[in-house]
Formats: C-alpha cells, structure tokens, sequence
C-alpha cells in the first residue's frame, strides 16, 4: 500500500508500506524522531501520543497502536514538531518549564502533545485530556498547573496550517476499485473507499483482519506478536463514519469513532456519556469504533450493555446482503458472534425515546479501566408502576447479557424498595458470573442488585455519591 502524509509540517510518500508497521516503531526507528516515547506499548500510558489532523480536526491518537496505514491523508505532529520557527516553544512546552512539570522526562513529550491538542481545539477540561497520559512520577500537579497556564495564550500559527492539509488520493500499491492488484491477485493490504468496495473485497477475502481504530488489534501486534497474512484497512470508508438521524431512529455507522458517539448521546442519553467518557481515554476514543467495539464480542465491554437496554439493532452485511437483528442477539457465546465469514457489522441503530437509560460503570480506577460490572436500566415508570423494563449487564456473563428474570420480576409493580427487595432471587437466574482479579463472583451479584437500587434512588431525588478523586 502507498501512502502521503503531513509529519510535522513535511510531505512523506511512502510506497508498499507494510500493513502493522506501528507509527511508533517507524518514527522511532526509520524518522529517528525519538521523543514520541514506547510506555506500555498498548494504548494506556500516553507516552507515544501523537497529534493527527484532517478534515475532522486535530486529535491526540497513541503512535504504539496506530499503523502507518491509518495516517494516508492526514497531517501529524510529534512533540519534535510542537516547536516554531527557530525553536520558538509552544506555549505548553513553555508553561511545562515554568511549573516545573517535568520529573523524570518520560512521559513528558506525551503530555506535551495532549496538552498542545487541547490547547489547539480551545480544551480546558484538562482532567479529561490527560486522562490517557500517565505520570510514573506522580507529577500531575505541576502538569495540570501548567495545562491551565497556557489556557489563554493563543495557539500558534504553525500547528493551525496542519487544518488546511489536504492530501489527493493515491495509488494503494496498484489497488483498483475493487483493491486487487495489477496483475490479479488481492493484495495483502487493502483499503476500499466504500462500503460497497468493502463488501465485495470482504467477501472474497473473508480470512482478511478488519481494521478500523486498531484499539484492539494493535495489541495482537505489539503484546501477542502476531502475523496477519491479509488486512482491510476501513478508515477510508467514509460513509461507513455516517450518523444519520431522523424522526425515529439514530443510525450510527460502524467506522463512527467512540469519540464522536459520546458527543452524539450527551444530547440523547447523557448517563450512557458519561460511560463512555471514562471507559477509554481521549486518545483511545479518538481511534475507537462503535463497530469494532460491537464485533470484539467482549463479555466485559461496556458499550453493548447501554445499547442492548436501549433497545439497539445491529445491521450486517455479506456482499450484497444486508441482515439486521437485535444487538442481544448477536452474542452468542463466550467468543463467539452471530457473524457469517465475510460478513461484518455497517451499523448500529437505535430507536429515539425518552431519556429513562442510566448506565453504572464499577471499576478500581475510574478513568480507561475495565469494568468489574457495567449495569444498564433503561426504565419505564408510569403513574409509580414499572411498565417496561430493559436491563443490560457487562462482567456478568460470559456475553454482554440481559437480565430478563429481573426485569420480569420488577414489570407491573410498584416502583418501591419492596419491588427492588422481591426481585433478589432473580439475579440468580440470570447471572452466575465468575470470579477473576477485578471481583469475586459474589461481589458482582450483589454489585448488580445495589446498581438496581442505585437506579431507584435517583428516580426517587436521592443524592448517589460517586468517588473521583483527581489532583
């Protein structure tokens, strides 16, 4: 695959790229741009931020699980290109200094980007900025202080000329409309422009890896050593990134980063916001995909416990086949999906409906942390009686999971502490979850009958008290 790009200011052209070079390795070891750091190497810690440009804007993404791929058309920025003409600092890298927020160095240049991509787009919430970045040092006092500081400088002309990039489309390594070479064969790397492109090149390569924000399978390369034989990159699908809404529906396509998805339901459902404003980090939910999330198939994924309890339909697709079925369908088993070879997911939909959803996510650490248990309520309540009832849970089960038993147990009653205390026993007969290092399978049960109660709290003008504790 061929590929152009903007690195810090510069045109590269890169020709037959291979398909899982990671934008760290070859910044690191091919650029000899050093400073853009491997931390975990898996999209934690924020030492390898980068900053990536196009039509959607400047964002923060992690080099360790980006691949080169992924970058045809935009414009990046490491920390060596946060400097000005004449080695002028950025204003962040100038407040870093000054608020001494710098100890050990290492994670420094990753603050340094996150904070100059903030800075850019006018982002003063610094707490969520920088939740992707890791201090080891434990030196986020200055480094907030700092953020906070360069605030009101303005942002420097040199990083706003990286909006006004525009790369043509060329050559994918002889890659037709339908992404065969020259000569025939399919390549080993493939990026169709279409959904319609993606279809045919997935039906006829149903072994090929899909790879849309890498979030997951960036670490079969970096943690698993993986060898993948074929690869269909998705970001250049760009009617696969549509949200289309009308007087009924929410239709999200499945290349729609996780980003764009939190925006979306803060207007819709802000309790499923605020989920997903902790379940990844900016960088992650920069990259992320509401369809790659779907078709990981997780037990512990906490996107498809909301969805589920909203009521979601997930749309497939094998060549020119469409198939819709209900998202609590489509997990199977532990690892398995109700997914044909070849076939993969378009889209997600979601009816619109009064705002009743309240999701609960239970976790060690409050930001990018996986999920003890993940609840979702999405009641209805009428005249005190409980007249619908969709419940949802994650870490329950070896599948995102309904708790229809519960949900029976509590239609038609009264919506009362008596209601929520008859229904205990259902639990049982939902859920018998395991017991792993995040929880025992007794904590989780009784986790999910408090969030139960939680729900009933709040309907009832109960203050709840979550624990966040920042600097």
């Amino acid at each position: 695959m061929d590929i152009s790009f903007l690195l810090n200011g510069e045109s590269v052209e890169l020709r037959e790229v291979p398909a899982t070079v990671t934008l760290l390795d070859w910044l690191r070891e091919q650029r000899g741009l050093t400073g853009t750091k491997e931390g975990c190497n898996e999209g934690d810690c924020g030492a390898c931020s980068v900053m990536v440009t196009d039509a959607k804007g400047a964002r923060t993404l992690n080099a360790c699980i980006l691949f080169l791929p992924q970058l045809h058309g935009k414009a990046v920025r490491t920390v060596e290109g946060l400097s000005g003409p004449n080695g002028t600092l950025h204003p962040v890298q100038q407040t870093l200094i000054d608020y001494h927020g710098s100890q050990c160095g290492f994670c420094t240049p990753g603050f340094a980007v996150s904070m100059a991509t903030a800075h850019l787009n006018g982002d003063t919430n610094h707490n969520d900025a920088l939740a992707g970045n890791l201090c080891r040092c434990t030196g986020y006092a200055p480094i907030l202080r700092a953020a906070r500081a360069a605030a009101d400088v303005p942002a420097p002309d040199w990083l706003k000329s990286d909006q006004g990039f525009f790369c043509p489309e060329i050559s994918s390594g002889g890659a037709g409309a339908a992404g065969r070479g020259a000569d025939g064969p399919p390549l080993p790397c493939l990026a169709p422009q279409t959904t319609d492109e993606l279809a045919q090149l997935y039906a006829e390569n149903p072994d090929a890896t899909l790879v849309a924000g890498a979030t997951d399978v960036g670490l079969w390369i970096t943690k698993q050593l993986r060898d993948l034989d074929k690869v269909i990159f998705l970001n250049r699908c760009a009617d696969l990134q549509e949200i289309t809404e009308t007087d009924s529906t929410i239709r999200i396509g499945a290349g729609v980063t996780m980003d764009r998805v939190h925006a979306l339901m803060k207007d819709h459902h802000p309790s499923y916001a605020e989920m997903i404003r902790r379940y990844g980090s900016t960088q992650v939910r920069n990259a992320a995909t509401i369809g790659g999330n779907i078709a990981n198939g997780s037990p512990i994924g906490d996107n498809p416990p909301a969805l589920i309890a909203l009521g979601a339909t997930l749309h497939l697709r094998h060549g020119d086949i469409p198939r819709d079925l209900p998202l609590e369908a489509f997990f199977v088993d532990y690892g398995k999906q109700d997914r044909a070879k070849g076939e993969f997911v378009e889209a997600v939909s979601i009816p619109k409906q009064p705002d009743t959803l309240r999701v609960y996510k239970l976790s060690k650490r409050f930001d990018q942390d996986i999920s003890a248990v993940c609840g979702a309520f999405n009641l209805t309540i009428t005249d005190g009686i409980v007249t619908q009832a969709r419940i949802a849970f994650g870490g329950m089960a070896g599948i995102p999971k309904r708790a229809t038993h519960v949900e029976a147990a509590i239609t038609g009653l009264p919506w009362t502490e008596a209601t929520v205390d008859a229904a205990a026993p259902a639990w049982a007969q939902d859920f018998s979850p395991m017991s792993d290092m995040r929880a025992s399978a007794d904590y989780r049960l009784t986790a999910a009958r408090n969030m139960l109660r939680r729900a009933l709290a709040e309907d009832q003008g109960h203050a709840t008290r979550v624990l966040e504790v920042r600097p």
